[in-house]
């Protein structure tokens, strides 16, 4: 008589099984095409406690298990200044999960909401730049986000239609203030659809917004413009049930011979150089 499958034992085998054309193929997929994991790494996966990142935990836990290419990870918890409800929610899941995190508390959100000017701005380089510093404090050559593909496109149409230019999320970038650190988002080609279903199958109740700015409002999503993105991809799915497809695959072939004007390594360049 086999014996009853722990919690989660039964999510790592839904990753592998059920879900694996949603999920593990496409966490496989980026990996590979992208190159994002080389053999010596030690990555720090950053988990914040969402649906995303927890998910990214498991995926690199089962991948540090199987992989042919010999890398070490660590799983790092960053407080900064959690409610002691969602600070329990995340060390309880990790327990669930059998995550081995390591929490360190920061100040981050006392200091962003002492800010009139980009609060969110503020908050998301601090997050950042503490991330990169506690990897390195553990060895880490690398930090690994929980982004998916709908970050991607959403971020895509943000820039062009709130920040007025043509700017995407891409799947590895170079710290330019901590030497030798790279940041790799390995979820790159999951669906965020697929992220909630298995959330769902497995009955895991994770962490929305932990943010002080939101916590307390009664509709925290009504003016996001992220939110307001995903409506319009969502309406215009209707009409083009490859739109997303049709917008990722935008971002990889990008036509600069077309462009007027462009950015590269910060300096504005224009066609009129080449013209």
């Amino acid at each position: 008589m086999s014996r009853e499958l722990e919690t989660h034992e039964r999510v790592e085998r839904s990753i592998i099984k059920k879900y694996r054309r949603d999920i593990w193929n496409p966490f496989i997929l980026a990996v590979k095409k992208y190159e994002l994991i080389k053999s010596g790494d030690k990555i720090a996966v950053c988990i914040s406690g969402g649906k995303d990142s927890m998910l990214l935990a498991k995926l690199m836990q089962q991948l540090h298990k199987y992989s042919e290419v010999p890398f070490d990870v660590e799983y790092l918890v960053m407080d900064p200044g959690y409610n002691e409800v969602n600070r329990a929610k995340i060390e309880n899941n990790a327990a669930l999960l059998h995550i081995p995190i390591k929490v360190f508390e920061t100040n981050i959100f006392n200091v962003a909401n002492k800010t009139e000017k980009s609060p969110c701005y503020l908050c998301a380089r601090m997050r950042r730049g503490y991330l990169y510093k506690m990897a390195q404090e553990h060895g880490c050559n690398k930090i690994a986000l929980g982004h998916h593909f709908n970050d991607v496109i959403e971020t895509t149409l943000i820039g062009m239609f709130y920040g007025s230019q043509l700017q995407s999320m891409p799947p590895k970038l170079h710290s330019t203030n901590f030497e030798g650190m790279e940041l790799i988002r390995p979820m790159y080609c999951i669906h965020e659809d697929a992220i909630i279903a298995w959330r769902r199958y497995n009955s895991l109740e994770f962490i929305r917004c932990a943010c002080r700015f939101t916590e307390n409002a009664a509709n925290d999503t009504g003016a996001s413009k992220r939110q307001e993105i995903k409506e319009l991809i969502k309406t215009l799915k209707r009409t083009n049930p490859n739109i997303e497809k049709s917008i990722f695959n935008s971002i990889h072939s990008v036509c600069l011979d077309t462009m007027v004007g462009y950015k590269s390594d910060g300096a504005q360049h224009t066609f009129l150089e080449k013209y």
